[in-house]
C-alpha cells in the first residue's frame, strides 16, 4: 500500500494558476476533511512553463514529507479548458493535462479557475467567522444561505464568475465567462469611465476591466488622467502610483486609499462597481444559496465593502421592485479563506475522478 493511504484515503496534488500567482499543494482526504499538507507560492510570470514550479515543488514536498505521495493531480487555471489544455487568459503560457501526466506521471484534471472556487464554497460552513463574513443589508437584516444555486463571482488578476448546483443525488460546480459580461455603467462618472475603456479596446468594455486587479488599475489610471486633464494636482501617493507599471497600481491604490483622494475614490468605484456586477449576476442565477464574494481582492479589503453599507447600497438598487426584493433577501458573503481554489481543486479531483 502507498504511504500516503496510510494516513489519508487520497493525497491530491491540486494547483491554482493566475495571472499573478501559480499557488502549489499537496492535500490529503480523510473521509470528508481535506487537510493542506504543504504548500509552495511562485511568481507565474517569472516562470515560463507549469513545468519548473511543478517539478522543483513535488522535490521539496518528498524532501519534507517523505513517503507522502500524490495520486491525483487537477489544476485550475484562469481560461476555458478546451481538449485538456487551458490558455490562460492573463499569463504568458498555457497549461496542457498531457504534459503533466507524461512529466510526473499523475492522472491530471484541470478545471475552470472559478469552477475550483466553487468545488471551495462546497466545503465552506456559512456560520463560521474563520471562513465567511456575512455582508448585512441596508436593513439590517442577514438571510440565511437556503436551498438552491450557490453563486460565486471574485476579483483577483481577473474576474471569475462559477456557480454551484445540485443535480439529482450531487452538487456540481460549473465555470462560467460571467467575468465578461457588459461593464455596469450607472451615472456620469461610471458612463465616462466606459467610454474611456471603450476608446482603449475599441468596444463596450466587460465588467473585468473595471472589477478586477487590472480594473482597479483602469479606475485609477482614469480617474487620475481626468484629475491632471482639468489642472489638478494629484497627492504623493497617487503621483508616485502612476509612474508604476499598471500591473503594480493596484496593491498601491489599496494601501492608499486611506489617505489619498484619488486612490480611495478609484476602491470607492471598484466596490460600487463589483456590487453592480453581483446584482446582475445575481438576477440572473437567483442564487438563493447565496453570492460568494471570492478572490483576494476582497478578503483583503473587507472593509471596503462593510463601510457605510457601501457595497450593500450599491447591490441591492435596481429599476425594477421585484428585483429590489430579490436583492433584499439574497445572503452575500465574502470568502476569506485564501487557498480556498486549492482545496476545491482536490474536492474536484475526488468527486471527478
Amino acid at each position: 500500500m502507498p504511504a500516503s493511504l496510510t494516513n489519508f484515503d487520497v493525497v491530491v496534488l491540486a494547483g491554482d494558476i493566475g495571472g499573478t500567482n501559480t499557488n502549489l499543494a499537496l492535500i490529503g482526504k480523510k473521509g470528508g476533511t481535506f487537510t493542506q499538507l504543504i504548500d509552495r507560492h511562485y511568481r507565474t510570470k517569472d516562470e515560463v512553463s507549469l513545468s519548473a514550479p511543478l517539478g522543483r515543488f513535488l522535490e521539496e514536498a518528498r524532501r519534507e514529507l517523505p513517503g507522502i505521495r500524490p495520486e491525483l493531480c487537477c489544476i485550475s487555471g484562469a481560461g476555458p479548458v478546451v481538449d485538456r489544455r487551458i490558455e490562460l487568459t492573463n499569463a504568458p503560457w498555457g497549461i496542457d493535462a498531457r504534459d503533466i501526466e507524461r512529466d510526473f506521471s499523475l492522472q491530471t484534471r484541470l478545471i475552470n479557475d472559478f469552477t475550483a472556487v466553487s468545488y471551495g464554497v462546497i466545503l465552506l460552513d456559512p456560520a463560521n467567522p474563520d471562513q465567511i463574513t456575512r455582508l448585512r443589508h441596508c436593513d439590517g437584516s442577514s438571510p440565511e444561505p437556503g436551498p438552491g444555486v450557490r453563486a460565486v463571482v471574485g476579483a483577483g488578476t481577473g474576474l471569475g464568475v462559477g456557480y454551484v448546483v445540485r443535480i439529482r443525488d450531487r452538487t456540481e460546480a460549473l465555470p462560467s465567462e460571467g467575468g465578461h459580461i457588459t461593464l455596469p455603467a450607472y451615472d456620469d462618472e461610471t458612463r465616462g469611465f466606459q467610454r474611456w475603456l471603450e476608446g482603449r479596446y475599441g468596444f463596450v468594455p466587460g465588467a473585468e476591466a473595471g472589477v478586477s486587479g487590472q480594473g482597479i488599475a483602469n479606475l485609477f489610471a482614469y480617474l487620475a488622467e481626468s484629475a491632471l486633464a482639468r489642472g489638478e494636482e494629484l497627492g504623493p501617493a497617487a503621483a508616485a502610483a502612476l509612474e508604476r507599471p499598471p500591473e503594480e497600481r493596484p496593491a498601491l491604490v489599496s494601501a492608499a486609499s486611506g489617505t489619498d483622494p484619488t486612490c480611495a475614490r478609484a476602491m470607492e468605484l471598484f466596490v460600487q462597481l463589483y456590487a453592480r456586477v453581483a446584482a446582475d449576476l445575481t438576477a440572473t442565477f437567483l442564487p438563493a444559496g447565496g453570492v460568494y464574494l471570492a478572490g483576494g481582492i476582497a478578503a483583503k479589503n473587507e472593509p471596503l465593502f462593510a463601510r457605510g453599507d457601501r457595497f450593500m447600497a450599491m447591490y441591492e438598487r435596481s429599476y425594477a421592485k421585484h428585483i429590489r426584493v430579490l436583492l433584499a433577501k439574497t445572503p452575500v458573503m465574502i470568502v476569506k479563506d485564501y487557498a480556498i481554489s486549492l482545496y476545491g481543486a482536490a474536492n474536484a479531483a475526488v468527486e471527478l475522478a
